[in-house]
């Protein structure tokens, strides 16, 4: 649906903002560097996806729901984007070390979701954790897992769309073929 493009946009962008800023202080220069503009670029999407939200919000019951219906859809994918826990990633270890990543997975995690819950309050949607919840002792929010075999499953082709995409993208050679 159309709120699926500003969900996308305000929970992937604003995902790869929290990923992305602190590499901008990566010890790889190059890298570094590239970063910045990255970050300009993802924040345009961020905002854009967040503003059509705010423009569904304030119209029909339809459209409202529409939105809901996309963050309930979108809201697990962007915190298996920050990788797996850090008791189970291979390479954060390493990449810290070297000073190439700068905070671990599980944090960046925990920043996206303190950023996102007061913009999803602002939104007027519901996040779709029941364990979501403020945690006064740590001052930060409490959430739960995300599933890490769904993951494994679409990394390994067997995604819910995996066979329509395949499909399309076969259709399209073979029927592209004659160019």
């Amino acid at each position: 649906s159309f709120a699926d493009v500003g969900v996308i946009g305000w929970f992937v962008d604003g995902a790869a903002i929290c990923n992305q800023v602190p590499l901008c202080r990566s010890s790889y220069g190059p890298y570094a560097r590239s970063m910045v503009r990255i970050c300009k670029e993802e924040s345009f999407h961020q905002r854009q996806g967040y503003e059509l939200l705010l423009t569904m919000m304030r119209g029909t019951d339809a459209q409202r729901a529409m939105v809901q219906d996309a963050v309930d859809r979108w809201w697990w994918p962007p915190l298996m984007m920050f990788g797996p826990p850090d008791d189970n990633s291979p390479n954060s270890a390493q990449s810290m070390a070297w000073k190439i990543k700068r905070h671990s997975n599980d944090e960046l995690r925990q920043r996206f979701v303190d950023m996102t819950v007061p913009q999803a309050e602002k939104l007027g949607v519901v996040l779709p954790d029941p364990e979501l919840r403020w945690n006064e002792e740590r001052g930060r929010h409490d959430f739960g897992t995300p599933d890490w075999d769904e993951l494994m499953r679409v990394i390994k082709g067997d995604g819910p769309c995996n066979a329509e995409r395949i499909s399309r993208r076969r259709t399209a050679h073979e029927e592209g073929a004659w160019v």
